[in-house]
């Protein structure tokens, strides 16, 4: 019933929707009641606020770009399932999380481990808007800037986030 477009905007942009929805609904109980309900419509629209930052960056970090393989992310590592090359980086050991985009539009992300081979996933695969949660424990790294280098539509290598040397020998 839906139509196709409509329904990809909805789901690139489904974090920031039910944080509206979440915010409306506890500024109408802040409203209409009062007591506790007041209490908790309140800290709903708190939280919602969170919410909607939130699924704003995930939204624009989203392409909706169609590339082939399956990323997954768990417990620290991240695995990327190709159709010709895979592996699996664990985060501990990366060293640098590059983006390179061709002159096609078409980008691919470069994991750069000490103990393993780079691991290139490209931008539209399955999973692949994982990433930006997965990658936000490395230290310094700065998941604003991961988004406007998805945003970049030019083509070339933008470095996302590289290990400080100094923090390694630690």
């Amino acid at each position: 019933m839906i139509r196709p477009e409509l329904r990809a905007q909805i789901l690139r942009w489904r974090e920031a929707i039910g944080g509206l929805g979440a915010l409306l609904f506890g500024a109408y109980l802040a409203v209409t009641s009062s007591g506790l309900p007041t209490l908790f419509g309140l800290a709903l629209m708190v939280v919602s606020t969170f919410l909607i930052v939130s699924g704003l960056r995930h939204g624009r970090f989203r392409t909706g770009a169609l590339g082939p393989g399956i990323l997954r992310t768990d417990e620290g590592r991240i695995a990327y399932m190709g159709p010709i090359t895979g592996g699996v980086v664990a985060l501990d050991d990366l060293i640098e999380v590059t983006l390179l985009r061709n002159s096609d539009g078409q980008a691919t992300w470069r994991l750069i481990s000490e103990s393993a081979p780079p691991l290139d996933v490209p931008e539209g695969a399955e999973g692949a808007d994982a990433l930006l949660d997965a990658l936000a424990p490395l230290p310094g790294f700065d998941g604003g800037y991961m988004v406007r280098a998805v945003q970049a539509r030019t083509p070339g290598l933008i470095s996302v986030w590289r290990r400080d040397p100094l923090r390694a020998l630690t």
